[in-house]
C-alpha cells in the first residue's frame, strides 16, 4: 500500500489531498454547530449541508470537462485558493442576519471541491501509471480518507468548543493553502487533451463514451444502487444505535468500529484488485457489506454490533478502491476527468436520495423494516454486478509503474 509513496510527485499529491481533506473535515461539525449556536434553528443548520452538496449535483459533469481541458495541477491549485477564499467569507457570519454568508461560503467550498476531485483522480494515473502502483495509490487514499473521516470532525468540534469558529475556519484556510503549495511543487503535468470548441461538445463526448463502454455503464448502474442503499443505512445508523444499543456513547463506539474496519480493509483491498477480476471482487464485497449491515442491525448486543461494524469496513473500502482503480485503468486518459465526474455526480445524487429515503421509510413503516429493506437493496447491487458486468471485466492490463 505504501509503494506509491516512493514516487515524489505522488507523495506531494497525497499530502495535498490529505491536508485538504483534513481542512474540510474540520468544518463538518463546527459549521453546523456555529449556525445552530447563532440561530437556534435546526432548519438553518440543515441548509448548510444542502448548499455544500448542491454544486456536486449541478456542476459535476462540467467539472469533468474542466479536468480534461486544462492542466490538472493548475486546476487543483486554483480550486484550493478558491476554497480558502470561500471559507474566509464565513468569518463574517456572526449574527442571524449575516448567517447567509455561511451558505455562500458552503456553496463556494462545494464548487471548489467538485472541481478538485475529478482533476485529482484523473491526474493520479499520470503520476504512478496504471500498474500495481495505481492500486497502491488508491488503497492508500482510501486508508487516509478513513483516518481523516474518523478524526477531523471531532477535532473540528473540539476546536469550536474551546476556541471558537474563527480558529476552525483559520485552520481550514491554512490547510487549503498548504495543499496548493504541495501541488505547486509537483513536476508531472497533465496536458489538456480536449480540442472541442465548446464545453457542451466536450460533455457530449464524455456521455457518448459512457453509452458505448458497456462495462463502465454497468459499473455506474450497480454502484448507484449500492450507494443509494448505503446512504439510507448510514442515515439510519445513529437512530438505530440510540434506540437499540443504549445511547450516544454507543454511537461513538459503533462509528469507531466502522473506521477501524475501513482502515484494516485498505491494504487488503490493494492485494485483491491486482489478483482477481473487478466483477468478482466487487460483487463479493457488495454482498459482504450487505451481510455485515444485516448482522449489525439485527445484533442483540453491543459486542456483536461492534464486530459487525469492523467486518463492514473491510469489504466497504474494497468497493471504493475497486471502482476507482477500474475507472482509472479502463477509461482513456483524455476522457478520465469526465467519466470520473459522472460517477461523482451520481454519488452525490444517490447519497442525498438515500439520506432522505431511509428516514422517510422508517417513519412510514418501522425502523427494523427500513434497515432490513436497505440491506436487501445492498445485496441486490451485488446481484446486479454479476448480471450486468461481463465475466472478463478485469481492468485494462496493469501497465506502467511510474
Amino acid at each position: 500500500m505504501l509503494q506509491a509513496l516512493r514516487v515524489r510527485d505522488f507523495r506531494l499529491l497525497w499530502t495535498a489531498r490529505s491536508i485538504a481533506a483534513l481542512g474540510t473535515g474540520l468544518l463538518d461539525v463546527a459549521i453546523p454547530a456555529h449556525i445552530y449556536a447563532v440561530t437556534g434553528s435546526v432548519l438553518a443548520t440543515g441548509l448548510s449541508l444542502a448548499f455544500r452538496y448542491l454544486p456536486a449535483l449541478l456542476l459535476g459533469p462540467f467539472a469533468g470537462v474542466v479536468a480534461d481541458r486544462w492542466d490538472r495541477p493548475r486546476i487543483m491549485i486554483t480550486t484550493d485558493l478558491i476554497h480558502a477564499l470561500a471559507i474566509s467569507i464565513a468569518l463574517l457570519a456572526q449574527t442571524p442576519e449575516t448567517i447567509w454568508l455561511i451558505y455562500a461560503a458552503m456553496l463556494g467550498q462545494g464548487t471548489a471541491t467538485v472541481i478538485f476531485r475529478p482533476a485529482a483522480q484523473a491526474h493520479t494515473p499520470a503520476i504512478v501509471g496504471t500498474g500495481p502502483l495505481l492500486s497502491s495509490a488508491n488503497a492508500l487514499g482510501a486508508f487516509t480518507t478513513g483516518v481523516v473521516g474518523l478524526s477531523a470532525p471531532p477535532i473540528g468540534g473540539l476546536l469550536f468548543a474551546t476556541s471558537g469558529i474563527d480558529v476552525v475556519i483559520g485552520a481550514a484556510i491554512t490547510a487549503s493553502l498548504l495543499s496548493a503549495i504541495a501541488i505547486a511543487r509537483t513536476t508531472t503535468r497533465s496536458r489538456a487533451h480536449s480540442r472541442a470548441q465548446n464545453v457542451l461538445a466536450d460533455l457530449i463526448r464524455g456521455l457518448r463514451h459512457l453509452r458505448r463502454a458497456s462495462t463502465t455503464r454497468a459499473l455506474l448502474a450497480t454502484n448507484s444502487v449500492y450507494l443509494l442503499a448505503n446512504a439510507a443505512l448510514t442515515a439510519l445508523l445513529i437512530p438505530f444505535a440510540v434506540t437499540n444499543l443504549g445511547g450516544s456513547l454507543q454511537v461513538g463506539y459503533l462509528l469507531s468500529a466502522l473506521g477501524l474496519g475501513f482502515l484494516l480493509g485498505a491494504p487488503i483491498s490493494r492485494k485483491l484488485i491486482d489478483r482477481s477480476s473487478a466483477r468478482t471482487t466487487l460483487a463479493l464485497s457488495q454482498a459482504l457489506v450487505a451481510g455485515a449491515f444485516f448482522l449489525m442491525f439485527n445484533a442483540s448486543s453491543l459486542p456483536i454490533a461492534l464486530t459487525a461494524a469492523v467486518l463492514l469496513g473491510l469489504p466497504g473500502v474494497t468497493v471504493v478502491v475497486v471502482t476507482q482503480t477500474w475507472l482509472q485503468r479502463a477509461t482513456p486518459k483524455p476522457l478520465l476527468g469526465r467519466v470520473s465526474s459522472a460517477f461523482l455526480t451520481i454519488e452525490a445524487a444517490t447519497s442525498m436520495a438515500g439520506a432522505f429515503a431511509g428516514p422517510a421509510m422508517s417513519q412510514l413503516t418501522a425502523l427494523p423494516l427500513a434497515l432490513n429493506s436497505a440491506c436487501t437493496l445492498t445485496l441486490m447491487s451485488a446481484l446486479l454486478t454479476l448480471c450486468l458486468m461481463p465475466r472478463s471485466s478485469k481492468p485494462l492490463h496493469a501497465t506502467g509503474g511510474a
